[in-house]
C-alpha cells in the first residue's frame, strides 16, 4: 500500500554525501548532470535540452516533496536525485498490503563508480524503515543498467521479476527487473 511521504526539513547525512530536499538555488547544478547525454535516459527520461526544462522538472521535484538532492558535502554541489515514489510491488497480490516505497536515483556520470549511490540509497533505506516505519522498499532498473543493478544488489534488495517498461520519453520498451528488499 502506497503511504506519503513529506521529507521537508529532513536532512540525511552519509560519510561523503548530504540527502536533502531540493531547492531553486539547485538549478544549475541539477541542469548540469541532467543535460548530459546517457545520464536521464538510464532511467528512462530525456536528457534536458534547456535550463527552462530543468526549472520545470525541479519545482516538480520540489512541490513533491519526496526527492533529495545528493549533495557533495566536499563543495556542496548536488549531482544527482533520490526519490520515494509509488511502488511496482502495490499492483502484486504477494505484496500489496505492505506499506512500501519505491527508490528511483540519478547520479551525474563525473560520480558514476565511486560507491556515492551506494551511500545515498543505503541512508534512504535506513531513513524508510527506521523513520517511516515501510515494510518494503522496491526498486528497478533497465537489464541494460549494470551500474544500477550493482547498486542494486549490494544494498541487499532481492530480485523479484522481470516486466517490460515503456519508457514514454524515449519512446521505447525496455525489459527490466524489479526488486525488494524488506527490513
Amino acid at each position: 500500500m502506497d503511504i506519503l511521504v513529506d521529507i521537508t526539513g529532513v536532512t540525511l547525512e552519509t560519510e561523503r554525501l548530504i540527502l536533502r530536499p531540493w531547492r531553486e538555488t539547485d538549478l544549475d547544478d541539477f541542469f548540469a548532470y541532467a543535460s548530459v547525454p546517457g545520464v536521464g535516459e538510464m532511467a528512462g527520461w530525456l536528457h534536458h535540452d534547456s535550463i527552462e526544462t530543468s526549472k520545470q522538472i525541479l519545482d516538480a521535484f520540489i512541490s513533491s516533496k519526496n526527492m533529495f538532492a545528493i549533495v557533495l558535502k566536499e563543495n556542496g554541489k548536488a549531482i544527482g536525485s533520490l526519490g520515494l515514489h509509488l511502488s511496482w510491488a502495490n499492483d502484486d497480490p504477494l505484496y500489496k498490503n505492505l506499506r512500501q516505497k519505491e527508490i528511483g536515483y540519478v547520479l551525474t556520470k563525473e560520480f558514476w563508480g565511486r560507491g556515492l549511490m551506494t551511500e545515498a540509497v543505503l541512508a534512504v533505506i535506513r531513513f524508510g524503515f527506521e523513520v517511516l516505519k515501510l515494510d518494503a522498499l522496491t526498486v528497478g532498473h533497465f537489464i541494460t543498467n549494470s551500474r544500477s543493478q550493482r547498486v542494486i544488489e549490494k544494498c541487499g534488495f532481492t530480485l523479484v521479476k522481470s516486466t517490460e517498461h515503456y519508457a514514454k520519453q524515449l519512446d521505447r520498451s525496455f525489459k527490466d527487473l524489479k526488486y525488494i528488499l524488506l527490513p
